[in-house]
């Protein structure tokens, strides 16, 4: 009997899960299919080929796809290589507290080229891949004209502090931030252009409403604090224009804040995090 095993059935968005595939004949070509439709009903899949091994068995920590959207081995590839069904759309999760992406795992039994309604999965599964842990607390912020959200994890803290600014894309994006107080962090989703009250383009870069950010942050009675912080901007996504603006004003950075234990600002690619101390 083939079966398709996929564990945990739920986790985080950034835990991995364990696809094994058995009952197979040996050597074996099968086709292994993601998919998922997002807030806005776009629908995001991806797949993969692979060849049996001895016994029948596929498990993707171990083999190596043969083509598809990705070759070699990748345990995640099939959620790392989800593209949308139409152009232009982006995989983001605007609600993180209330529901998880469900994605769908299919088996074929032969290469599937190409996607038929006619043609039926052998074994399915589906996952739940939520943004936020358990009795992570989310907290609107607008008491000044700073705009956005703050994650915090359950328990006193202090927690070590960070902000996440989202790049290019506008409004208050919170997945990473969500995902981070998930792992610990008091986490700040700042929206600085395109969300309620604030410019809804990104024109001139107000260093001030940053400043006021980080010391929000720090009066928390749960961020940790310390005597040095020190942040690292990356020449991509929001970090060009805020490199540029500190340039213009005559300021040599925005690297220095009294108080903070750490703080990350990540850029819009999110490839690369570089943390104070």
């Amino acid at each position: 009997m083939i079966r398709l095993t996929v564990t945990p059935k739920k986790s985080l968005a950034d835990e991995p899960l364990k696809i094994q595939v058995s009952g197979l004949l040996p050597s074996q070509l099968v086709t292994l299919q993601a998919s998922l439709t997002n807030e806005k009903g776009v629908l995001f899949s991806s797949k993969a080929f692979y060849r049996s091994d001895k016994a029948g068995e596929v498990d993707l920590e171990r083999a190596a796809a043969t083509g598809g959207d990705y070759t070699g081995v990748q345990p995640m590839g099939l959620l790392q290589c989800l593209q949308p069904e139409k152009l232009f759309h982006r995989l983001i999760k605007k609600d993180v507290m209330q529901s998880p992406f469900r994605v769908r795992l299919d088996l074929f039994d032969s290469l599937l080229v190409s996607s038929s309604a006619h043609v039926l999965p052998v074994a399915s599964q589906t996952v739940e891949r939520w943004y936020v842990a358990p009795e992570v607390q989310r907290v609107q912020i607008r008491g000044t004209r700073v705009r956005g959200a703050l994650f915090l994890p359950p328990g006193e803290g202090p927690f070590p502090g960070l902000i996440d600014l989202f790049g290019g894309e506008g409004g208050l994006i919170e997945f990473r931030a969500s995902l981070l107080a998930s792992h610990g962090f008091a986490a700040l989703a700042l929206a600085y252009f395109a969300y309620d009250d604030l410019p809804g383009f990104l024109g001139e870069v107000d260093l001030e409403y940053f400043e006021e950010a980080v010391n929000m942050l720090l009066s928390h009675p749960k961020v940790l604090s310390a005597h040095r912080y020190n942040s690292e901007y990356e020449k991509l996504g929001c970090g060009r224009e805020v490199i540029g603006a500190c340039r213009r004003s005559g300021r040599p950075s925005l690297s220095v804040w009294e108080g903070c234990y750490c703080l990350l600002l990540l850029h819009s690619c999110g490839s690369r995090l570089k943390m104070g101390s």
